[in-house]
C-alpha cells in the first residue's frame, strides 16, 4: 500500500467523520460519493474493522474504532504537513498554533495577549479565527484549532478547560426604545440575555445579530439595547448589573495529543491572565 493512498483515504475519512455524511464529504472533497464510499471501504479493509454504520439515513454513525482512528489520524496528518513545510522551506520544523476565540475575548483581550505570545514564543506561527463559543469548542475537538477561548463553561470528554479572568456584563443602550440586539443561542452571552429578559418579563422585539462588533456599532449610534461586556461600552450609555451577570473567560485545549509547545503556550496564557 502506498503512503500517498493512505493519506488520501485518511483525508476522506476525516471529512466523513466530521460531517457524518457521505454526500457532504463528497461535495467538500470535490469527488463523487461512490469514490468516498470506496475509499472508506478500502480503509476499513486495511484496518479490518468497521468505521461507520450506514443506517440508510443520510447521516452515518461512527464506531468506537472510528473515534480512535480520528484522534490519531488528525495528529499524523498535522505532523506530516509540518514536516512537509519544513523540508520545502529548508528550515527547522515549523510550529503552528491556531487560536479560536469568541467575539468579546478576540476583540478586547486577545490583541494584548498575542503580543505577549509572540514575544515569548517567537518560533511559533500564530493564526487567529473568530467564532462563537460553541464553534470554538467544536473546532478544538476536530483539531482545526489548537487553543480556544470561550465565554461560557462548555466541556467535552476530550477537552481540558482553564478558568481565566472575569468579565462583567452590563445593560447598554436605550431600554425604552429597543429593539433588543441579541447574539445567536450558541454564543457566550446569549444565556445571560435570555435570563435577563425572563427575569424582567420583557417581551420587546428582538433582532438577532451574529457579530458582537455590529451590536456595539449599533449601540454607539443610539439604536437598540443589549447585554454586552463592560470592556465594550466606552462611549455608550450603560448600567452595571449585579454579580450574577459576571462571567469567566476560559482557555480550552485537547487533553491528549497537544504538543509540548501548545501546552507551554497554555501555561503561559493561564499565568498571564492572572495578572490582568
Amino acid at each position: 500500500m502506498e503512503v500517498i493512498a493512505m493519506f488520501k483515504w485518511l483525508e476522506t475519512f476525516k471529512v466523513v467523520y466530521e460531517t457524518k455524511n457521505f454526500s457532504k464529504a463528497s461535495e467538500i472533497l470535490f469527488i463523487s460519493q461512490p469514490t468516498v464510499s470506496a475509499q472508506i471501504k478500502q480503509l476499513e479493509n486495511e484496518f479490518g474493522t468497521q468505521l461507520f454504520i450506514r443506517s440508510g439515513r443520510k447521516e452515518v454513525l461512527v464506531t468506537p474504532q472510528a473515534d480512535i482512528l480520528y484522534e490519531r489520524a488528525v495528529d499524523l496528518m498535522n505532523d506530516w504537513e509540518n514536516l512537509y513545510q519544513a523540508v520545502q522551506t529548508n528550515q527547522q520544523q515549523i510550529i503552528r498554533c491556531v487560536i479560536g476565540a469568541s467575539h468579546t475575548f478576540a476583540t478586547y483581550v486577545l490583541p494584548s495577549l498575542l503580543i505577549q505570545l509572540q514575544q515569548e514564543f517567537p518560533h511559533i506561527r500564530f493564526s487567529v479565527q473568530m467564532m462563537n463559543s460553541l464553534e470554538v469548542l467544536q473546532a478544538v475537538e476536530h483539531h482545526t484549532v489548537d487553543l480556544g477561548f470561550i465565554e461560557k463553561p462548555l466541556s467535552a470528554p476530550t477537552i481540558k478547560r482553564f478558568s481565566l479572568m472575569e468579565d462583567q456584563l452590563v445593560l447598554a443602550g436605550n431600554l425604552e426604545k429597543g429593539p433588543w440586539l441579541v447574539r445567536e443561542n450558541t454564543s457566550g452571552v446569549y444565556y445571560y440575555t435570555k435570563r435577563f429578559l425572563e427575569e424582567k418579563d420583557i417581551d420587546s422585539p428582538v433582532m438577532e445579530i451574529q457579530n458582537n462588533e455590529v451590536i456595539v456599532g449599533l449601540l454607539k449610534q443610539g439604536f437598540g439595547c443589549s447585554l454586552v461586556s463592560e470592556r465594550a461600552v466606552e462611549g455608550i450609555s450603560h448600567q452595571r448589573l449585579d454579580e450574577s451577570y459576571k462571567r469567566n473567560f476560559y482557555l480550552i485545549r485537547r487533553k491528549t495529543s497537544a504538543s509540548d509547545d501548545i501546552v507551554k503556550c497554555g501555561e503561559f496564557i493561564y499565568e498571564w491572565s492572572k495578572q490582568q
